[in-house]
């Protein structure tokens, strides 16, 4: 009687088919534009768990980020979620692959049993995928083809290695291979298939979506309304103006949702006399466009994080449709939904007294990019990101308040953005002479939403408060930058800032973490001057 393949080899045989299938699936994607599996288990698992796993899990990455003082936060962490998307769906198939294995060496089985039990799981994952996934531009049945075809296949090759390792086990060799050599020959081939695969696969998605440099934004042709202000931000201080490409993205997606304007239009019902479903190009004829320069901030930006960014929307005031479909005098709140399942909530009350309060299709006088929220978003004033939908797709007018996608996994309910100031740079390259003195440029930035800044504060170490020059900003809606001349004082030193919003309220200073409310507290910065 032949010695049987155990857990152990069942576990590596697991783990190998799986890194064959996830490369299947990425080159399809790229070439055809299926679904990615790993991508839509993990938004699937996002969206079922308990709200404080996954804001743990939000936290958890976004801090590791910043302790390792990381760029592009937004990005980082994306990229975080894929490999974890991926990591988990190795161990998944690996643990499958392990359990397999002790399922056949414990009793005969019919041969085709691999194939079959892939078939399964293969429909389970495929029936996940049409529940969440809103990024694949291939229709959803040849997705679900796909993915039940790759895991019969997984099924398939895991049946076949342990039938060809069983053999190996009594010492039989196989074309002058033992088992190890054998274990080595099938990582090594998937290895250098999956690497190909990779290469190949970025080299699909480059050509299929070449970069169109034809685009003209408005800010390429056109100076920022503060152009001419007298105060000078202090070198090294941030951009004033974020460019698309840099501007954060945080969203409930591996992959954002992809919606073609052909087939998209806005949705609005319930209590209202006059239903619409409006296209992209009727809500660009139809309504005077409203162009707002505005900061946006996200609820997990830590202090001095740098999920926050300044752009130019255009868009409609939501006032203006409202007027147009005449709500009930009973409906007092629209719910927002976007293509990916996210909601939101906002009282009719605070839409009619704010036009600021808009629904956006351009950004920089160009279409909303996908991975910001095309064809539509909205704005609302004074509040963070995480009460602000992307891609919406439909608007009920209704006497109910719900509760939004995250105010019920645990966040704040009004999310009211924080009043905060950062200190971006200490330019010590760049000292100012003035008579016998020289001065130290310092720079940065404050925020605390519609509220505006009235005032910022810097202390050098245990000296006294100072107050810092602000510069006129680009709009009542955007952040403010500051700058002080500090007189230089060779050694080390440590800088912190405060500030005070447009009502007079100071920023809180004791230090708080992002959830449930958004982060608070004083930021400071380290330096050295020689006295050389």
């Amino acid at each position: 009687m032949h010695e049987k393949p155990n857990a152990g080899q069942g576990t590596v045989a697991g783990f190998l088919a799986t890194v064959l299938s996830l490369m299947i699936f990425f080159l399809a994607q790229g070439l055809f534009g299926t679904a990615f599996v790993p991508f839509d288990l993990f938004d699937w698992m996002a969206r079922i768990l308990p709200g404080g796993l996954v804001t743990f899990g939000i936290d958890l990455i976004v801090s590791i980020i910043a302790a390792l003082n990381l760029e592009n936060t937004s990005g980082t962490a994306k990229t975080a979620e894929h490999i974890l998307a991926i990591f988990i769906m190795l161990i998944l198939g690996a643990l499958a692959g392990r359990l397999l294995f002790s399922l056949w060496r414990r009793s005969e089985h019919d041969p085709r049993s691999g194939l079959i039990i892939g078939v399964l799981i293969g429909a389970v994952l495929a029936f996940i995928s049409a529940a969440v996934n809103q990024s694949a531009t291939a229709s959803q049945f040849v997705s679900m083809a796909l993915i039940a075809a790759v895991f019969a296949g997984w099924g398939g090759v895991l049946r076949w290695l342990y039938d060809r390792l069983t053999p190996l086990f009594s010492h039989e060799l196989a074309g002058g291979l033992n088992r190890r050599q054998f274990l080595i020959r099938v990582g090594g081939a998937t290895a250098a298939l999956t690497f190909a695969g990779v290469g190949f696969g970025a080299v699909v998605r480059r050509t299929l979506a070449p970069e169109d440099e034809s685009v003209r934004t408005w800010s390429a042709d056109n100076p920022l309304p503060n152009t001419d202000a007298a105060l000078q931000p202090a070198p090294g201080t941030r951009a004033e103006f974020t460019q698309i490409q840099s501007h954060y993205r945080i969203d409930i997606n591996s992959l954002p949702p992809v919606v073609r304007e052909d087939d998209w239009k806005l949705k609005i019902h319930g209590q209202i006399e006059n239903p619409l479903e409006l296209t992209l190009s009727e809500l660009r004829e139809n309504y005077e466009p409203l162009h707002q320069f505005i900061t946006l901030s996200c609820i997990s930006n830590p202090v001095a994080g740098d999920l926050i960014g300044t752009q130019r929307w255009t868009g409609i005031p939501i006032k203006r449709i409202l007027e147009d479909v005449l709500p009930h005098p009973e409906a007092l709140y629209l719910k927002i939904t976007s293509a990916d399942g996210f909601d939101e909530s906002i009282a009719i009350e605070r839409i009619m007294a704010d036009e600021c309060i808009m629904l956006a299709y351009a950004w920089d006088d160009l279409p909303l990019t996908t991975a910001h929220g095309f064809p539509l978003r909205i704005y609302i004033p004074d509040r963070y990101g995480m009460k602000q939908p992307k891609w919406i797709m439909d608007i009920e007018v209704t006497e109910r308040y719900d509760e939004g996608f995250w105010v019920r996994r645990g966040w704040d309910e009004v999310a009211r953005v924080n009043a905060t100031s950062v200190v971006d740079t200490v330019a010590i390259d760049s000292l100012i002479e003035q008579g016998n003195q020289a001065l130290v440029p310092i720079g940065g930035m404050a925020y605390a939403g519609a509220r505006g800044i009235s005032k910022v504060e810097i202390r050098v170490d245990d000296g006294d408060w100072q107050k810092a020059q602000l510069r006129q900003p680009i709009s009542d809606l955007t952040w403010v930058l500051w700058r002080y001349d500090w007189p230089f004082e060779a050694g080390e030193h440590t800088v912190y800032v405060r500030c005070v919003d447009g009502q007079g309220v100071p920023q809180i200073e004791t230090s708080r973490g992002e959830r449930p409310s958004g982060a608070t507290g004083i930021d400071s910065r380290w330096f050295f001057l020689s006295g050389s």
